[in-house]
């Protein structure tokens, strides 16, 4: 391609050059090659998405989460601009880990997929999954597309917590982990083992606890990115290779968030756009919505140190938009009305662990069997949930239950460590309306209460249309309601407001949850033909 540059386009491409450490005649796309700012708000996603790494691969970005006991686990979630984010596919398919990520004899509440790290190898064209489990081993998943399939490649007996994964320039893999003794790793040239781990610094105990490595190269310098849980955001910097020596410098400490009643944006990760901006992901406590992405744009020192631009002070509510290039297309929204159409779930749900798959069919339409007989909620497999758009939303569905079975409980919950849910309970071969709530665990999740029926309804017809409305602002415990209708226009609430508790220690938000079990014996069903996720401005039937 030939390139014929004016003086000042070639002083504005060394000047560029000198910031980002680019080439001044690198390929750098032109001013009018982009998409030019407006401004965007945070949170740029209003849903629980925490311990966030992201990667830009030519023009898309994308991100991993944190999802703990949900199956699949992993969520990979796609931009073209930083700003708008769609869910692409899952890293990790099933939580193959055990009989307790089965809701088999044990449970994996507050287990399973922690923070986690997803790279892109440019030499095999392919992306990196890397996450421990259970403080046990390391995995690692490939795909060479984002959506998937995803598959794993290897299991390394060193359990890499917290980790972030690098791609170094010469096509090495390292991994940076620990919390507070933070050690890199070598992984062998195919990734399936590690050549060598070495301790590479100790948190000072005036810093106290440091975690959530990401792992960087930058202009010829290796970085790890580290969180003080859960305020402060550290940065060590190496020039004489990536196992050190580091020196570390604070980032960020007890830094204003942009969303009222929420903390300090921390653990997420820096992505560099095509024309040599840099931006930080990071993610804000928000119960009892989960951990919250915020964007903010990054700046660096001239001795090479990651400053965040504030705006009076404070992670800023807005920013300019990132200058990229013009979408290709619009990303594919995270609201809106599911009929289940075709023949597999949308990324958008999360099974609550692993479900049966001999239970559960989509069919132009989601089809739930009762797949376990329990009267406890928490016990239930294949309880099927969706996250909460916040800062208030409402989550309608339309049901037939006209298949169940005398002792299946089927419905919508509100479901956390603290639930609540407005279904159908079906005994002595009669089937009523009922709002539940009480259902409860303790700090070490195990059942407290299994629920008590606040208010019922009786119910004509095989069809009913159930919603809950949540409200996940945070600073304080937040109201949820319920209310049923047999038209889809007209709902009549049932039962008290259910108070949505903003503790942080089960670390996932609420989520609205379509359930089905059976508290006598197997066999009975329910369809789900819609869910609509809508906020106040855009409430449907």
């Amino acid at each position: 391609m030939e390139m014929s540059w004016t003086h000042q386009e070639l002083s504005r491409r060394r000047a560029l050059a000198a910031a980002t450490g680019l080439a001044a005649g690198a390929l750098l796309p032109t001013a009018q090659a982009f998409a030019q700012a407006a401004t965007f708000t945070n949170p740029v996603i209003w849903q629980d998405f925490a311990d966030i790494d992201v990667i830009r691969v030519g023009d898309t970005y994308y991100a991993s989460a944190s999802t703990m006991h949900y199956s699949p686990g992993a969520p990979v979630l796609r931009s073209y601009d930083l700003v708008n984010w769609e869910i692409a596919g899952h890293s990790v398919p099933t939580l193959d880990f055990g009989a307790k990520y089965d809701l088999n004899g044990a449970r994996g509440y507050v287990r399973g997929i922690w923070a986690s790290s997803l790279a892109y190898r440019p030499s095999n064209r392919t992306f990196y999954w890397l996450g421990q489990i259970d403080f046990a081993r390391t995995y690692v998943y490939t795909a060479t597309a984002a959506e998937g399939p995803w598959s794993r490649l290897t299991t390394i007996s060193t359990p890499y917590y917290d980790a972030g994964l690098l791609v170094d320039t010469d096509d090495t893999l390292y991994v940076a982990y620990g919390n507070t003794t933070i050690s890199v790793a070598q992984l062998s040239p195919d990734g399936r083992t590690q050549v060598r781990t070495q301790q590479v610094f100790t948190t000072p105990s005036s810093v106290g606890t440091l975690e959530g490595s990401r792992f960087y190269k930058i202009n010829g310098q290796y970085y790890i990115f580290l969180t003080r849980p859960a305020n402060g955001q550290y940065i060590l910097k190496s020039s004489a290779g990536p196992f050190g020596p580091y020196t570390m410098r604070q980032v960020l400490l007890n830094l204003p968030g942009p969303i009222p009643g929420g903390g300090v944006p921390h653990q997420g990760g820096l992505v560099q756009t095509q024309s040599g901006a840099w931006y930080y992901l990071a993610f804000v406590d928000a119960y009892p919505g989960g951990r919250v992405p915020a964007l903010a744009p990054v700046t660096w020192t001239s001795d090479g140190w990651p400053i965040v631009q504030l705006v009076s002070g404070a992670w800023g509510t807005s920013y300019p938009s990132p200058a990229v290039p013009t979408p290709p297309r619009q990303v594919t929204p995270m609201t809106g009305v599911d009929i289940f159409d075709g023949t597999t779930l949308k990324p958008r749900w999360e099974w609550n662990h692993n479900p049966d798959n001999t239970k559960w069919a989509v069919d132009n339409g989601l089809t739930l069997r009762t797949a376990t007989v329990t009267n406890d909620l928490y016990w239930a497999r294949n309880t099927l949930t969706h996250r909460i758009q916040g800062p208030t939303s409402t989550a309608t569905v339309l049901l037939d239950h006209s298949a169940m079975r005398d002792g299946d409980r089927a419905g919508l919950a509100l479901l956390r460590d603290s639930s609540a849910w407005i279904g159908l309970k079906r005994d002595g071969g009669t089937t009523r309306l009922v709002m539940v709530n009480g259902l409860t665990m303790d700090g070490n999740w195990n059942t407290t209460g299994t629920g008590t029926e606040a208010a019922s309804a009786p119910v004509q017809g095989n069809r009913v249309w159930l919603r809950a409305n949540a409200d996940i602002r945070p600073g304080s415990a937040r109201p949820g309601t319920f209310s049923y209708s047999t038209d889809g226009t007209t709902f009549t609430r049932l039962g008290p407001a259910f108070s949505m508790g903003n503790d942080w220690r089960f670390f996932m938000g609420y989520r609205f949850a379509l359930f089905n079990h059976a508290t006598q014996a197997l066999g009975g069903a329910v369809r789900v033909t819609r869910f609509d996720l809508s906020t106040p401005s855009t409430t449907r039937g």
